[in-house]
Order: structure tokens, then C-alpha cells, then sequence
């Protein structure tokens, strides 16, 4: 059973998630302060943390902020509806993925399998799973690390499945409705900002200069492209 550890404040909705989630094959364990919730974030290796914004304690941001500081565990935020605000400095954090409240659980769970297949995903096709090694960036999916320069990236597995794709199309552009299928696990929605904010945390994290150094490049109206433009 996958471990999920769910930080809210909300005990009724806890206990609701509790039972529905347990029916199909997760073991939820809870807690209803930020502080709490941070020190149990820190207990075991989580499959997937299912974080409230607001939580007494310490609010979900800074408990998102001081999980990302020591680990890459996937992370999905719980906002309040219509508070894009909120989910886009989550994003920029580094959650995995938003829901607002109120949600059908039925949409969290497709959420929460979508986040957890990805991380867990185990090809045996040896095109696919070939390490790869373009100018000063090593990817390897098998053991899931990016070198730079022999320096190791800590990437989200968002993040992770972002750059693999666009690597493996190097100099041509991908759409974003296949970033959005590998990376996010689901059908590309105009309206959400998530795949913009995932990708901007990658160029952050894969450095540069400028936008003459950027080594993914934004295609108006198209999508993203891995830029090969180093000697």
C-alpha cells in the first residue's frame, strides 16, 4: 500500500479521506497542524503528501518551503477555490500539483495515482530508458538523477519528467499537450498555469545567464523547445 501522509486542519475531511482512500489501496496517515505535519513530512520516505494552505502552526506554504529545503517528495496542494494566488506560489515552491477545495474525491484520487504512477514508472524499453547526455547535462531515468557539469540537479519528479521529454526531442519543439500528458499526467488545460510554473522552476534550477543562455526556450503559441546551443 502507498504511504500518503494529508497535513489539514479539516478532521472531518480528514477522517472522509481516511476511508475513501484506504478502499483503494493507500494508507493515510494525518495531521492538523503545519508544525506537525512538518515533523511527520520528515518521518519516512512519503509516496505522496497531500498538504492544506491554510493550517494553524505553520501555514502550508512555509511547510512546503522547508520540505523542498531537504527533499523532492511529491507534494500535492489542497487551495481554496478560486485563490489563484495561492496555487501559484505553490507551484513556485515546488508542489507537484494543485486541487482546489471543495473537490470531488473521485478528482483527487485520479490526481494522486497520476503523481504516484509517474514517480514509481519503470520502462523495460531500452530506447526509452537510455541514459542521456547532451553538452554539460546528464540524465539517467534508471537511478532518476541529472548531472550538470558532474554536479547533481535536485529536481521535483515533475520537474525530472519535464526535462527527460524535452531532452529526448532536443532542438525540436514539444507541444504542450504532450509536456502536460508526461509530466503532469493529464490532458493540457489552457487555463492552468501548472505546466508554465513546473517549466520555469526547471530553467531556474538549469541556470544561465539570460534568455540568450536559457537552455528551454518558450515557442509562442507552440510550446517548448530544448535548446542546443552550447560548445
Amino acid at each position: 500500500m502507498a504511504e500518503v501522509l494529508l497535513i489539514d486542519d479539516d478532521t472531518h475531511l480528514c477522517q472522509m479521506l481516511v476511508d475513501y482512500l484506504g478502499r483503494y489501496g493507500f494508507m493515510v496517515s494525518t495531521a492538523h497542524r503545519g508544525d506537525t505535519g512538518l515533523q511527520a513530512a520528515h518521518e519516512k520516505p512519503w509516496a505522496l503528501i497531500l498538504l492544506d494552505v491554510m493550517l494553524p502552526g505553520l501555514d502550508g506554504f512555509e511547510v512546503l518551503r522547508r520540505i523542498r529545503a531537504v527533499s523532492t517528495t511529491n507534494v500535492l496542494l489542497l487551495t481554496a477555490q478560486g485563490e489563484d494566488v495561492d496555487r501559484i506560489i505553490g507551484l513556485e515552491i515546488g508542489a507537484d500539483d494543485y486541487l482546489p477545495k471543495p473537490f470531488n474525491p473521485r478528482e483527487l484520487l485520479a490526481r494522486m495515482r497520476a503523481i504516484i504512477r509517474r514517480s514509481t514508472l519503470v520502462t523495460t524499453n531500452n530506447n526509452v530508458s537510455a541514459s542521456l547526455c547532451i553538452e554539460d547535462l546528464q540524465l539517467d531515468p534508471a537511478a532518476r538523477t541529472v548531472l550538470q557539469n558532474g554536479e547533481r540537479l535536485e529536481l521535483t519528479d515533475v520537474e525530472f519528467a519535464l526535462l527527460e521529454t524535452l531532452m529526448r526531442s532536443s532542438g525540436k519543439v514539444v507541444a504542450r499537450e504532450e509536456l502536460a500528458e508526461s509530466a503532469l499526467g493529464r490532458k493540457f488545460n489552457p487555463f492552468d498555469r501548472s505546466l508554465d510554473m513546473h517549466v520555469s522552476r526547471l530553467r531556474r534550477k538549469l541556470g544561465g545567464d539570460g534568455v540568450s543562455d536559457e537552455r528551454v526556450k518558450t515557442v509562442r503559441g507552440a510550446g517548448y523547445q530544448f535548446v542546443l546551443h552550447r560548445d
